[in-house]
């Protein structure tokens, strides 16, 4: 894993789908979604190993407190990027560990020359949204439509 230090939490690259990564993603994936199915070692390994996707995950004390995978995508209008499954352990909030994920995302994004990086955050993640607006994310007023392809 390629590190990047940020005071009491870490935030690092995931390189490898190794059984720690395995194990971490299995506690934090129930604490992001209640109806997500746990990945596999195989889409485990299918995400680390994407071109088009940075698995990065907050460590507190050596141990895994938090992840979020940004993807990079290249479209007509440019280079964009997209944030998704942003979560902390329930332990480990309040220690900056979304901040610190979220901010090494943007970096990467930046190296990347991403022109823009959306992310979506339910309305009742009070915590998470107000983070999101002092890293400097607009709300916009947009619909966001989804077609479930697969149950």
């Amino acid at each position: 894993m390629s590190a990047a230090n940020a005071g009491a939490v870490r935030v690092e690259a995931a390189l490898t789908a190794d059984p720690e990564l395995y194990h971490a993603v299995a506690r934090l994936v129930p604490q992001l979604s209640r109806s997500a199915a746990q990945p596999t070692a195989y889409d485990l390994e299918a995400i680390v190993e994407s071109p088009a996707t940075t698995l990065f995950v907050a460590r507190a004390d050596a141990e895994i407190v938090g992840m979020l995978t940004l993807a990079v995508f290249r479209a007509p209008t440019g280079v964009r990027a997209w944030i998704e499954d942003v979560v902390v352990d329930e332990a480990a909030r309040g220690r900056d560990a979304g901040r610190t994920l979220v901010e090494a995302a943007l970096a990467s994004a930046r190296r990347a020359e991403a022109r823009t990086v959306d992310l979506t955050s339910r309305p009742d993640r009070v915590v998470a949204n107000a983070m999101y607006e002092r890293l400097g994310f607009e709300r916009r007023e947009t619909n966001v439509y989804r077609l479930t392809l697969t149950e």
